[in-house]
């Protein structure tokens, strides 16, 4: 079930926290979803995808309630939350929380996941964090409302994303990209002008002096990921980032 997982272990009596990376295996999707399919909008059958999802919560030993995923929009809006959504998941692309047990997912299928910690202040944060987002300014966001939620020294794990040698896009985008964030401009294996989106929040994490972990592998080339550059009706894999409750640490 998870390509990538790894156990920060408490700090002064604090609570461990667990950032792990979903990869396609040991779901129950069929094709064009085949495996761990854990994305509600893409046109899978919603029984399905909720049975991958509590596998999920299963897995990370939290109620299924308790894996909280949001509405993903391409935005900048970050929100504390400090319980299960009481409705509807918000219309956002990053939540931070200092709640114990609460399982924050991000999803993506190219975008980059980052997962956001401070183990000593006990506050974790998803991100999600596309061309759009890092454009306009998602993951500076984020790290402030890590801040604004008792936060002091937040680090980050930036997840498997398509490369920048396969993410061609139009001139007047790289143009944008390199007024954000330099180190994003490339090329792509044709050698026409491409962003490498993982390395531009890189670049904007390490300006705001977060130290980052990278788990770096292209989505688009590796099929262990849901790729939508590559086959375009896709599933979704997911980041996540869970604050264990004080006995669990």
């Amino acid at each position: 079930m998870f390509f990538w997982r790894s156990t920060i272990p408490a700090v002064d009596g604090g609570r461990g926290i667990e950032v792990a990376f979903t990869g396609r295996a040991a779901g129950i999707g069929e094709s064009p979803y085949s495996g761990l399919n854990l994305g509600g909008h893409v046109g899978d059958a919603p029984g399905a995808v909720e049975e991958n999802r509590a596998g999920l919560a299963a897995s990370l030993g939290v109620a299924r309630d308790r894996l909280l995923f949001m509405n993903q929009v391409h935005g900048t809006e970050v929100v504390q939350v400090h319980g299960p959504w009481a409705g509807d998941a918000p219309r956002v692309d990053g939540v931070v929380s200092a709640t114990s047990g609460l399982a924050l997912a991000v999803l993506v299928a190219d975008c980059v996941p980052v997962l956001l910690h401070d183990v000593r202040a006990g506050v974790v944060g998803a991100v999600h964090a596309g061309r759009p987002g890092l454009l306009d300014g998602i993951v500076p966001r984020a790290v402030a409302a890590m801040h604004s939620a008792g936060a002091h020294e937040v680090s980050a794990v930036v997840g498997p994303s398509v490369c920048g040698r396969c993410y061609e896009v139009p001139e007047e985008l790289v143009r944008a990209a390199a007024a954000v964030a330099p180190t994003s401009v490339t090329r792509s294996w044709a050698g026409t002008p491409a962003i490498d989106v993982a390395a531009g929040v890189v670049e904007q994490l390490t300006r705001l002096e977060v130290p980052v972990e990278r788990v770096a592998r292209c989505t688009r080339e590796d099929e262990e990921f849901y790729s939508y550059r590559r086959d375009g009706v896709t599933g979704r894999f997911a980041g996540v980032v869970l604050l264990h409750a004080e006995r669990d640490a």
